[in-house]
């Protein structure tokens, strides 16, 4: 069995966290998000794979290589213009001889995820689609199921008559191809998968498998936190660097190698943190939180369900919640990210000139590489600052802020 990886978008939705790094490389529960998806098909002993690959996709092959290191055999295919999703996976016609899975490369799948699906597809004997069940599927690709066959897809409906969506999870045969020469471009001008699936539906029948655990699609920055979450909670206990006296350590953390946990931390789990950190003394790390390597939590900081990249440092009476921190950044003494508004309201972010709901009551800051604050800064909640973008010392700060910018 081989599996299929799409890959290839610039990410631009996830910006500014992909103004220096791939999308599927940004890390989440201390590895980037692509791994977790190949480790979930090797535990699922689907080691054949192709990667579609397209922006930076020159990093992805650097950081995966042929995939031997993992116990897995990779290789690649590019994709120099996105044309939509039928495009990407007819790519795949070169390195398939068989029947294939096709994982879309922005979504959560867990290895018990994998395993119902393939279970379910090996006894349908046919093209199956994952589905996921949602509370509000306005704006997403709905799913009408009976008897577990798909008798109707529609995307983005403004009155949906199913809460089923489509997981970015497929089971195609060779055949697909045919049909994917044969789809129309839609009225965004490109070639959509579920076109194809609908011709497909004429001839025979495509199941539909609702997936057991839970599913996010990583669309913007905000959803890597609830997809740290999900991924955190496997998280077992493993202590691999120096942990000193009258440290608090509560449920699943790991501690990487190098890392120094300094007295009077307190630590709740399920967390990670990686490699050379300095930690403490007498600062609090909440659940849900992934800390990357050589960053620094510094005397009397918080940080709560977020995610500190490599090189970040939160070193001195801040406080950091339901926020991404990208790499290299440097928080100044006493600066503090807002995460609930006072009316405790929906968070909602600027974005193209209009308001989005993110469906949040907590939501931090998302800050890209390389940003510094002064102290006492203030940033307040729903905030996007640009890549290598300076705060000054008592600035307030909200909505969106351009990268190399300068606020006093």
């Amino acid at each position: 069995m081989k599996a299929y990886i799409l890959a290839a978008g610039e990410g631009t939705r996830m910006r500014p966290l992909t103004a220096n790094i791939p999308k599927p490389l940004l890390p989440v529960a201390g590895k980037p998000f692509l791994l977790h998806t190949l480790e979930s098909l090797k535990e699922n002993d689907v080691t054949d794979i192709t990667i579609l690959i397209g922006w930076r996709g020159r990093r992805i092959r650097e950081y995966l290589g042929d995939g031997s290191e993992l116990g897995l055999n990779i290789d690649y295919e590019e994709q120099e213009r996105r044309l939509g999703t039928a495009h990407a996976i007819g790519l795949a016609r070169a390195h398939i001889d068989g029947p294939f899975i096709s994982v879309n490369g922005d979504v959560v799948i867990t290895p018990n995820s994998v395993k119902g699906f393939i279970s379910s597809w090996k006894k349908s004997k046919g093209t199956m689609m994952a589905l996921a069940k949602v509370t509000d599927p306005k704006g997403l690709g709905v799913i009408e199921v009976e008897d577990d066959v798909v008798k109707g897809i529609e995307e983005k409906p403004k009155h949906p008559k199913s809460n089923l969506i489509n997981a970015g999870l497929y089971a195609f045969d060779e055949g697909i191809f045919e049909l994917i020469e044969k789809t129309p471009k839609s009225k965004r001008g490109e070639y959509e998968i579920t076109d194809t699936l609908l011709m497909l539906m004429e001839k025979e029948d495509v199941h539909g498998h609702i997936l057991s655990e839970e599913w996010i699609d990583v669309g913007r920055p905000w959803d890597l936190l609830k997809a740290n979450e999900i991924l955190l909670r496997s998280v077992h206990e493993e202590h691999n660097g120096t942990v000193q006296k009258n440290v608090v350590i509560e449920n699943g953390v790991q501690i990487g190698e190098g890392t120094n946990v300094k007295s009077g931390a307190y630590i709740i789990g399920p967390a990670i943190i990686g490699k050379n950190c300095d930690i403490g003394p007498n600062c609090l790390i909440r659940a849900s939180t992934y800390i990357g390597d050589g960053c620094k939590i510094g005397s009397a900081s918080e940080v709560k369900n977020s995610i500190i990249m490599d090189g970040a440092n939160v070193p001195h009476h801040n406080y950091v919640g339901d926020s991404v921190i990208g790499e290299r950044c440097n928080l100044g003494s006493g600066t503090k990210i807002a995460n609930l508004r006072l009316d405790e309201k929906n968070i909602k972010i600027a974005y193209k000139g209009q308001h989005m709901d993110t469906g949040l009551r907590k939501l931090g800051a998302i800050l890209g590489d390389d940003v510094k604050t002064g102290i006492n800064a203030s940033i307040d909640v729903g905030t996007i600052i640009g890549e290598n973008a300076f705060i000054g010392p008592g600035a307030v700060v909200k909505g969106v802020i351009a990268p190399n910018s300068r606020i006093l």
